[in-house]
């Protein structure tokens, strides 16, 4: 990138929102994953003729740009793998519209999350997808991974929610999509195209989202199981029991003995636990719901069921779920979050599988994740700086993707392709369906300047 190409960066959004200093570059180079690149320069648009104009201008010039929110993804998404430059729209931060009437709310990309939620409290509102990294991610970010939760299972993912977007194509054109109706089937649905795109076809510059009404009342439950299958059909059968609960996670046996290792909660080293919340607008449907899935737990040959009787003891059962993340990246120098999803029916063998790999290769894999849809998180812990242990962890790796798609599932359910997964999307996508995409994307982007080198979108 030349001087004049920044001199023009600088004349597009003021020289307070541009940057070509090595500690900002250094800054930008990596996300949550463990993939870094640095770019040549970093801008921060306020608005979408600010973003046009920086596309047109890639365009011209020939640099790629990488769009970036909070920088909270664990794929590689925000990466400038190619370098070039990266676009931060963190300060496209504005809640524009809030209709409870209409269960709108208008957005742009640079919005909180949980900035949002509070925003909504007030009227008794959420905007339901609930991502782990809530209190930092953006919500532009959130479209861009099509972000999940631990209440996915009843409330889906971000793609559940966006009714519109206004999108600046990787050819500098401004595209308006969707609407704020509930319902739409108005041509092709191009919105839900955009939602989980990783940044590749175009660049989101305002959201209209659909919010919904907070359920007043919940009941929380936990059960261990010193047997997978056991706990693998007690998720099946809570999830055809006739009731959706709005949580049920799973702690395999390595995640909880780690948790053991670095805290005092003194849980049981059991093959796996499950915790499980049900909501309601009532105190008793929710522990109606509730019943059923303890039913199902007992039916299934639980060790121990152990019901909450107040919010301070919920609390208390949430504790081992949360501090999962926290306690597990401390434990070795490098981790990956993975993120692999099968049906709800494969959760048991799958849960075997990882463990098998894990010995298999001599790798250590700690297993939590959303057992209601099926969602799994192995992290893989190593040490980078020993060659054999992590030439030891890719293989591991490659051979959790396979499984998780030979039992019918997919190699991401939240986090994303990005650079992460990128070598392994033939093993999900046949090669009709990734020329599809290709020809999307070079009808999108046709110079390939969105985000180069992410979902193997480049051949």
């Amino acid at each position: 990138m030349n001087t004049e190409t920044k001199d023009a960066l600088r004349q597009i959004v003021g020289e307070a929102n541009f940057s070509d200093h090595i500690i900002d570059l250094v800054s930008y180079s990596s996300d949550a994953s463990e993939h870094i690149h640095r770019p040549q320069a970093a801008a921060w648009a306020t608005s979408a003729e600010q973003v046009q104009a920086i596309v047109q201008l890639a365009n011209d010039q020939g640099f790629p740009v990488t769009v970036r929110g909070a920088g909270t993804g664990l794929a590689g998404l925000a990466v400038p793998a190619r370098g070039g430059l990266v676009l931060d729209l963190s300060r496209m931060d504005q809640i524009l519209d809030l209709n409870i009437g209409d269960r709108v709310a208008v957005v742009q990309p640079g919005v909180i999350y949980a900035d949002l939620e509070k925003a909504l409290a007030p009227h008794g509102y959420v905007f339901p997808p609930d991502p782990a990294s809530g209190k930092a991610c953006t919500l532009g970010g959130n479209v861009g991974t099509n972000a999940g939760g631990v209440k996915g299972a009843k409330y889906g993912t971000t793609r559940d929610y966006v009714l519109g977007l206004t999108v600046v194509l990787g050819d500098g054109r401004l595209m308006q999509t969707g609407n704020r109706a509930m319902k739409s089937v108005s041509g092709f649905d191009l919105t839900r195209l955009f939602v989980g795109s990783e940044g590749v076809l175009g660049i989101v510059t305002e959201i209209i989202l659909k919010i919904s009404p907070k359920p007043s009342a919940t009941a929380t439950t936990l059960a261990i199981f010193d047997n997978l299958e056991d706990a693998g059909r007690a998720v099946s059968g809570v999830m055809a029991s006739g009731v959706i609960p709005s949580v049920l996670e799973i702690l395999g046996r390595e995640t909880l003995q780690a948790i053991n290792q670095n805290t005092d909660l003194a849980l049981p080293e059991v093959d796996a636990m499950l915790l499980a919340e049900t909501d309601a607008y009532t105190q008793g449907e929710a522990d109606f719901q509730m019943e059923r899935v303890v039913g199902q737990f007992k039916a299934n040959n639980a060790l121990e069921v152990k019901q909450a009787e107040s919010a301070a003891q919920a609390a208390e059962l949430w504790k081992a779920r949360k501090s999962c993340y926290a306690v597990l990246a401390r434990l070795r120098p490098n981790f990956v979050l993975e993120d692999i999803t099968v049906p709800m029916s494969r959760l048991a063998p799958m849960l075997k599988g990882i463990s098998q790999i894990a010995a298999r290769h001599r790798v250590q894999v700690a297993t939590f994740g959303h057992a209601g849809d099926g969602n799994l998180h192995p992290q893989f812990l190593w040490d980078a700086a020993d060659e054999d242990e992590t030439r030891r962890v890719e293989e591991a790796s490659a051979e959790l993707f396979q499984l998780a798609v030979d039992l019918g599932g997919t190699l991401t359910g939240e986090h994303g392709i990005g650079l992460s997964k990128a070598p392994y999307m033939h093993l999900e996508h046949d090669p009709v369906a990734q020329d599809l995409m290709r020809s999307i994307k070079r009808a999108c982007d046709p110079n390939n300047i969105l985000n180069p080198g992410k979902m193997a979108l480049d051949g």
